[in-house]
């Protein structure tokens, strides 16, 4: 993985939250920040290390979980905004507020991937179902027996997004029906190394979060084959299952958000998200998430040219976004 992108997460984060500020106050310095996802980071960090040692210009990415990362964009203290999941309507408004318009852009996909500890070999595959009765608020479930009586007598820990990340919304939204509908007796954390760590050394543990973090840490993690409603077989998480739409409902696009009333017009900014989407397909491939198609990166770079601001969600997260809708919303 380039540079290690994910293990070096943390140390990352922390530089770009103390220096974010300095776009606004330190002229003389050319300095794009950047906050939000962790799912994301790791593209845009990649993105960022290529785009800095051919330009010079200063790129701070930072980890505040999709939540926390909008917060910072709507006040203006941030250029770009990586989001694992469509802005809020609670977050429009707030950018409204503070007169700050945004340019949707999809960079990749990713499977959201549920990860158990290496040694737990009877949960190879969960149904939807399954996986309401062990995250719906008030859920019981404190055993894997509870979940399923041919499973064994093993306590479960579980392990998942705090509640300002986009995957925590999403996964909610999917599974439990109700974006940030959880339980909340779980080890919660915005950095997914935490995460890594907490379920590969749990018997019992679970947990979930990008497909990036699980194949960078599958020799000490197994993943969940998602058996989606409806259908009797589990899919594992892969590009191709996500490519051909069988990984529901845990496929997702990934996306940054440009500051559209400052940041577009900005040449640095333009020509870090020129970078950005024309290196793409190779740069997300390398982090381990799924690139889109060449077809989906023209619509998206075309968008990006028209400058137009807004969104396609209304402000509503949608599960099980197909690709060919995800076109149709860039190019409306």
């Amino acid at each position: 993985m380039k540079s290690n992108k994910i293990k070096s997460l943390g140390l990352a984060a922390l530089v770009a939250s103390t220096l974010s500020f300095s776009y606004n106050v330190q002229a003389a310095v050319k300095t794009i920040p950047i906050d939000g996802s962790s799912t994301v980071y790791p593209i845009t960090e990649a993105v960022a290390e290529d785009f800095q040692k051919k330009t010079g210009t200063k790129v701070t990415v930072g980890v505040s979980g999709t939540g926390g990362g909008f917060k910072k964009f709507c006040r203006g203290e941030t250029m770009i905004s990586n989001a694992s999941r469509p802005i809020s309507q609670k977050e429009m408004d707030a950018c409204a507020e503070n007169g700050i318009t945004y340019i949707e852009l999809a960079v990749a996909y990713d499977a959201l991937t549920v990860v158990v500890n290496k040694n737990n070999d009877w949960a190879k595959s969960m149904t939807v179902d399954e996986l309401n009765k062990v995250w719906a608020p008030g859920s019981s479930v404190k055993n894997w027996k509870d979940v399923n009586p041919a499973w064994p007598n093993q306590p479960m820990k579980l392990f998942g997004p705090g509640a300002d990340s986009g995957t925590f919304d999403y996964f909610t939204e999917a599974i439990v029906g109700r974006a940030k509908a959880s339980r909340s007796d779980f080890t919660a954390s915005e950095d997914d190394n935490v995460l890594v760590t907490g379920v590969a050394g749990d018997k019992g543990g679970m947990g979930y979060f990008g497909l990036a973090y699980y194949l960078e840490n599958k020799d000490k993690l197994g993943s969940v084959a998602i058996v989606a409603k409806g259908k009797t077989n589990g899919v594992q998480p892969s590009e191709q299952s996500v490519m051909d739409g069988t990984y529901q409902p845990l496929s997702r696009p990934l996306f940054i958000y440009v500051n559209g009333t400052k940041g577009a017009f900005d040449k640095d900014v333009k020509a870090f998200v020129d970078y950005y989407l024309a290196n793409a397909p190779k740069l997300v491939k390398e982090v381990k998430y799924v690139p889109l198609n060449t077809t989906e990166y023209s619509a998206v770079t075309k968008h990006w040219q028209s400058k137009k601001p807004g969104t396609g969600f209304g402000g509503k997260n949608e599960v099980g976004l197909k690709i060919e809708d995800l076109i149709s919303r860039i190019k409306d």
